[in-house]
């Protein structure tokens, strides 16, 4: 499986203390089996080996993708939430952004977001490698 990684910045190593916190499944390395720009990374990864590891996924927008979502977003405590090597999700984008602030500002009840989430077009899944385990399972191609 090719897995593909969005930066203006090429680098050898994947570190992931300079990864961002409160993302949408923690601080770690995310990837997409979408191209994107400016500079694109490719990695492949086997299959087994992602299932060989402590892996979540949601395969749809869902209650508990979306409380687990908000619950890494508004993580202030400095350490991980949860204790996954690998998540696997939609991703949050701005559209799904807007959604999950009107929850959080009590606009709309959890069933509301889940149901206004699955009616958006356009899921994109992305792939979370949130420990040094997760990431040594993972083959630079370019």
């Amino acid at each position: 499986m090719k897995l593909y990684h969005g930066t203006n910045i090429v680098f050898d190593k994947i570190d992931l203390q300079k990864s961002k916190p409160n993302k949408d499944f923690g601080q770690g390395f995310y990837l997409s089996p979408e191209e994107g720009e400016p500079t694109v990374m490719e990695f492949e990864v086997e299959a087994r080996d992602i299932w060989s590891l402590h892996t979540l996924v949601f395969d749809d927008y869902s209650e508990n993708w979306a409380e687990f979502i908000l619950a890494n977003r508004n993580n202030s405590a400095g350490t991980p939430i949860h204790n996954y090597d690998i998540v696997i999700g939609p991703i949050a984008n701005d559209r799904v952004g807007v959604q999950l602030w009107k929850f959080e500002n009590q606009l709309i009840d959890m069933p509301t977001l889940v149901r206004k989430l699955k009616y958006m077009k356009g899921l994109t899944i992305q792939y979370f490698f949130g420990t040094e385990t997760a990431l040594s399972i993972l083959k630079r191609v370019k």
